[in-house]
Formats: structure tokens, C-alpha cells, sequence
């Protein structure tokens, strides 16, 4: 670590924290136990739950096999105060697709363990076929934008005191965005927007922790595209907003340590919900996966 970095704020460290956070722990019985984030307060990250549900499930299929697609639904809040239990159900293990259902859950309020998350994920092995994908959009290169940690710096101050906290807690991705955040008092606009993003330090080898990684990833942006024409922020204090459901489509081989495009676009929203879609590439234009969500994003009276 230099001079400038800590514990908390070292990329290392951060990547560090984030691997044993979506490392499950195997307690037998197609049963797994995620860990607590260290730290962590209040609700958990959705795309933590969601990644180590993935990381469950991988443990279960022959690795020949990389899973395709996931689909998930967001049952209740999880809580920072428990580690978080999957449990996996083999549901098929055909010739060249295995299909597999998580359940998972934490204890509520009154102590009785009850699902936060459920999600089936299919895995298909590779086999050749006919190929086509959308083109990367032209933005320009991440080198030539500034670092999300830099600007919530510089914008911290317009934020209710509140919210600092979280906005300016170290992250283990980086994302460098090409248009204003709504935090840094943009003005509304249409629903579509680029950031660029990976981990803040280099990543091992193995395709599972690169798709984990991803899957982590991939809930960050992606709802509040959906807001972005109505001044709605949590950060002005006039939105509750909450991912219901959520969907990944893996199409190819994924490095999450190296600069990769999320395209985020909302072609709806109405009745106190919203969809958004994502695309992420690969610096070299190559179409990595498909994301969608809907969620809540419910309208509050104003609190300046």
C-alpha cells in the first residue's frame, strides 16, 4: 500500500474483500452459506445476493458446462446482520443443458428464516452455431473520463449529509461514467446511459469468479436509468426504490478486471415501477451479456 492508500481504500484489499465475500462457503447437502459483508450496514446489495446465489449454483455443474442465463426475483430486503443461506435444487442435468433453482434466505424480524431471493439458473455447454450481436456504441475510452470516487468527492457537498456516507464509501469497481449521475444535480434527461467499469485490481483466472464479478456488477446503474427523466434520486430524499426482478444472459468469455461498457437504457415505466435494460462490452466491441430488471422506483414528496 502507498502512502495514500489504508486498509479500506487499497485496490487489492477491496478486490481482496469482494472474492471471500462471493466465495461461498459448501455446507453440504447442495447447501451454501454466503458471508456478511465486513462492515456492512442495513440492506444488502441485491447484486451480492444475486452473485452468490450464481457462485451456489456453479458448484453444482460440471464445469464444461458455464451457465447462459439467470433469472431472478427479489422477495424481501436482506439484512447486513446475517450471513445469507442458498440452497440449490438440481433440477436437470441433460445432454447439454443443466438447469438449477436457488432459495435464498436469511431470518427475518421475529427470528424465522424466511427467502430473500429465488433464482433459476441455466448452464449449456459450449457448442458451435450461428453468431451475430449488436455493435458497441462509440463513447470515448475510460482513460479520458474521471473516476466515479473522484466526482462523488467533488460532489459530496451536494448531498444530504445523510447519504455521504455511502456515497463516498470505497467500492471494489471502479466505474467511470460518460454522462452526469443524477447526484451531481444533472438535470433530467432521457433514459439511457454508458459507464464504464472493472475491478479496481487484477482478478485470478478462473471463468467463474470473472462472471461472479459481473453478476455483482451488473445491479449498479442499471434501475436508476429508469429515473433519470423524472429528478427522481435517493439522494434528494423523493424516491423508494427497490429491485424486484433481474435477468443476465452470458454470451461469451468475460475478463471483469479489464474495462468493459455498460449500455443502460429504460424503454418504460409507470404504476410506481420501472425496466431497464443493459448491454455490456467488451473493450474490444465483443457483446458480453444482456441484463434486465424492473423495480420499484416509488415517488416521495420532495424533502430539500
Amino acid at each position: 500500500m502507498t502512502e495514500a492508500t489504508t486498509p479500506e481504500t487499497d485496490p487489492a484489499a477491496l478486490v481482496s474483500a469482494l472474492l471471500r465475500l462471493l466465495d461461498v462457503a459448501d455446507k453440504g447437502s447442495d447447501r451454501f452459506e454466503g458471508a456478511r459483508k465486513v462492515g456492512g450496514v442495513g440492506r444488502v446489495f441485491g447484486g451480492q445476493v444475486i452473485a452468490q446465489a450464481l457462485a451456489a449454483a456453479e458448484r453444482t455443474v460440471s464445469p464444461d458446462r458455464p451457465v447462459h442465463s439467470l433469472h431472478a426475483y427479489f422477495l424481501r430486503g436482506g439484512s447486513e446482520d446475517f450471513s445469507i443461506d442458498f440452497e440449490v435444487m438440481r433440477d436437470l442435468d441433460g445432454g447439454s443443458f443443466a438447469n438449477r433453482r436457488v432459495v435464498a434466505s436469511q431470518p427475518g424480524t421475529s427470528q424465522e428464516v424466511r427467502p430473500i431471493l429465488t433464482m433459476s439458473a441455466s448452464f449449456h455447454k459450449r457448442e458451435p452455431g450461428a453468431a451475430h450481436a449488436d455493435v458497441m456504441p462509440q463513447v470515448p475510452a475510460p482513460e479520458d473520463l474521471r473516476s466515479e470516487a473522484e466526482l462523488r468527492a467533488e460532489f459530496s457537498d451536494r448531498v444530504p449529509e445523510a447519504y455521504r456516507r455511502i456515497l463516498l464509501a470505497p467500492r471494489p469497481i471502479e466505474q467511470r461514467p460518460v454522462e452526469a449521475r443524477h447526484w451531481m444535480g444533472a438535470e433530467p434527461r432521457e433514459p439511457l446511459s454508458h459507464t464504464w467499469f472493472r475491478a479496481v485490481a487484477p482478478l485470478p483466472d478462473d471463468p467463474k469468479i470473472h462472471r461472479a464479478v459481473l453478476a455483482y456488477a451488473s445491479d449498479m446503474t442499471l434501475l436508476g436509468t429508469a429515473t433519470l427523466p423524472h429528478g427522481l434520486s435517493w439522494t434528494k430524499g423523493n424516491l423508494m426504490n427497490a429491485s424486484l426482478d433481474h435477468a443476465i444472459w452470458f454470451h461469451d468469455d468475460i475478463r471483469a478486471d479489464e474495462w468493459l461498457l455498460y449500455v443502460c437504457d429504460s424503454p418504460w415505466a409507470g404504476r410506481a415501477r420501472g425496466f431497464a435494460r443493459g448491454r455490456i462490452f467488451a473493450r474490444d466491441g465483443r457483446l458480453l451479456a444482456n441484463v434486465a430488471q424492473e423495480g420499484l422506483i416509488r415517488s416521495l414528496s420532495r424533502q430539500d
